[in-house]
């Protein structure tokens, strides 16, 4: 044994506390919502002018998002893997993760910087005599979905060719073997493992977004259930259609998430001596065009967006607006919500992966020690389950009857931020803490250290970096958050992103732009001091995925 009894106990208690806080805070939402009946059956679901065409828009826009996300993967991953070296491109691959990172209104206001009615790409069309070109309804949404999901499906079709053996491409070679053969029999096996769980990924990505469809829904035509349920309670403030609203976008996330849960697991490429990858294909004229094309096409498809926010960001007046009360109040509240809210999931994921150690402890556990561990090792997706805005809903409807519910925001909105961060911060530890227990386990319990000591000496060293990692990207992803804000936003709990979209509303779009390139700058700067080092092309969204 490496724990001793009273390791295993606190491990035990630790990890029962924090799965009974979270399927606590989880369960009075969906309660709350269960609490509040819709009159009208089938017939009214059906025929409400809400629910239904918000359903099916959420399930259309998702299927095309991800097919168009995909299928613009495969060449640039394609492109990459035959490409290994050629200047830039390791920026090239660390530039795919920054959508990541970014926070989803930045990324749509860089989007309306370039695609815009006054962006570049309408500047130009017109200019060829064309009709000017609208950003918003389906087109815009399926056109963000595809800049933030591409590089995400791209790393992880990328990392599944470049973990194929190096003697793959040499026996290719010495048989013959051209493009299209290639493509068939070697890369084409390859990447079809990995596009289920991409395509399911991205998937569940553009069924629960939010801030995209928010900005450029372009009207009733194009509202998915998220932001139905946002317009149900913030302007028509119908309880009965949120709380229906809210249950069918638990169902659609649960059966995303089993079909997700069947999927099978990577494998392994293959089997090989070793060797260093030396792709010999590709070396035809017309593989060199196709590849160039598809690598300038996707660097200009990430980089003219990101330098639209830059661009217009620094024409904004800055300085004054870092003087700005509003401004000041909302980067303090921001930071404040951000900072609690991942020392909150970083506390949380620590104790679910100790509890997790200690069930897993005994070589003979029995079959209810079995069952803790697996379900504190699923809780990082289960929370999936439930999305922000319909905790946010929940939550809302439940402290109706209790006064005005801008007193309890800030805490909700932290809860909230927390669990949406944990199953990044999961998947960042539970190595992280497995390995340290292997290594080091037997050494303390040999010492007899414990409690501080034992943390001050041995712990905090080795889980240095993986702790500062799990909390900048939790942090980050708090930051940029708009869900539970947009819901709960009130002048007494003002964060950046919601300040950033109530400028735009109100037509302050310099202000905006600027807002956008302080708070941008803020979390791309935490997501590099998340991101790993010496870390494969693939590896950061095999980690997310």
């Amino acid at each position: 044994m490496i724990l001793t009894r009273r390791q295993r106990w606190t491990g035990f208690a630790g990890g029962a506390f924090a799965l009974a806080g979270l399927f606590g805070f989880i369960l009075a939402a969906v309660i709350a919502l269960l609490s509040i009946g819709r009159s009208g059956g089938l017939d009214g679901f059906v025929s409400d002018p809400v629910i239904w065409p918000a359903l099916r828009f959420t399930l259309w826009q998702a299927g095309l998002s991800t097919l168009l996300s995909v299928a613009f993967a495969l060449p640039v991953a394609r492109a990459l893997a035959r490409r290994p070296r050629f200047f830039g491109r390791i920026w090239l691959v660390r530039l795919m993760a920054v959508p990541m990172g970014l926070p989803v209104l930045i990324g749509a206001l860089g989007l309306l910087g370039v695609w815009g009615r006054s962006g570049l790409v309408n500047t130009i069309w017109v200019g060829l005599g064309g009709e000017r070109l609208s950003i918003y309804g389906l087109s815009g949404i399926l056109l963000a979905h595809v800049f933030f999901n591409m590089p995400l499906a791209a790393r992880l079709l990328l990392a599944a060719l470049e973990r194929l053996p190096g003697e793959y491409w040499l026996i290719s070679a010495e048989l013959g073997m051209g493009p299209r053969s290639v493509f068939r029999f070697v890369e084409w096996p390859a990447m079809a493992r990995v596009i289920p769980g991409a395509a399911g990924l991205v998937f569940m990505l553009c069924a629960t977004s939010f801030t995209l469809v928010l900005m450029l829904g372009g009207g009733p035509a194009a509202t998915t259930l998220e932001v139905a349920i946002y317009q149900a309670l913030r302007f028509d403030f119908d309880p009965g259609r949120a709380v229906t609203l809210g249950l069918l976008q638990i169902a659609v996330t649960g059966v995303i998430l089993a079909v997700l849960s069947a999927l099978p697991s990577q494998t392994a490429g293959g089997i090989g001596e070793g060797r260093a990858t030396r792709r010999l294909d590709g070396q035809t004229a017309g593989a060199r065009v196709s590849d160039g094309l598809a690598i300038v096409v996707a660097t200009l498809f990430l980089c003219l967006p990101l330098g639209s926010v830059v661009a217009s960001g620094l024409k904004s007046d800055l300085a004054a607006l870092v003087r700005q009360p509003a401004v000041l109040q909302a980067g303090l509240t921001s930071l404040a919500i951000g900072a609690v809210a991942a020392m909150l999931s970083v506390l949380l994921g620590l104790l679910l992966v100790n509890g997790v150690t200690a069930a897993r402890e005994r070589r003979n556990a029995r079959l209810v020690e079995r069952g803790f561990a697996a379900t504190l090792h699923a809780t990082g997706s289960i929370v999936l389950l439930v999305p922000a805005i319909v905790l946010a809903t929940g939550w809302f409807l439940l402290l109706r009857p209790f006064g005005e519910i801008a007193r309890f925001a800030p805490v909700i909105v932290i809860a909230i931020n927390a669990l949406m961060a944990l199953p990044f911060v999961m998947r960042i530890l539970g190595p992280a803490l497995e390995e340290h227990h292997r290594t080091a386990g037997r050494l303390v319990a040999s010492l007899g250290l414990s409690g501080w000591t034992r943390w001050r000496l041995v712990d905090l060293p080795r889980l240095g970096k993986p702790l500062a990692m799990a909390f900048s990207f939790a942090m980050a992803l708090s930051l940029g958050d708009l869900g539970a804000v947009a819901l709960f936003g009130a002048e007494n709990l003002t964060t950046l992103p919601w300040l950033i979209y109530s400028r735009m509303g109100s037509y302050r779009t310099n202000d905006a732009d600027g807002l956008a390139l302080m708070l941008g700058v803020i979390c791309l700067a935490l997501t590099v001091l998340g991101t790993p080092r010496g870390v494969r092309a693939g590896g950061g969204a095999r980690s997310m995925a």
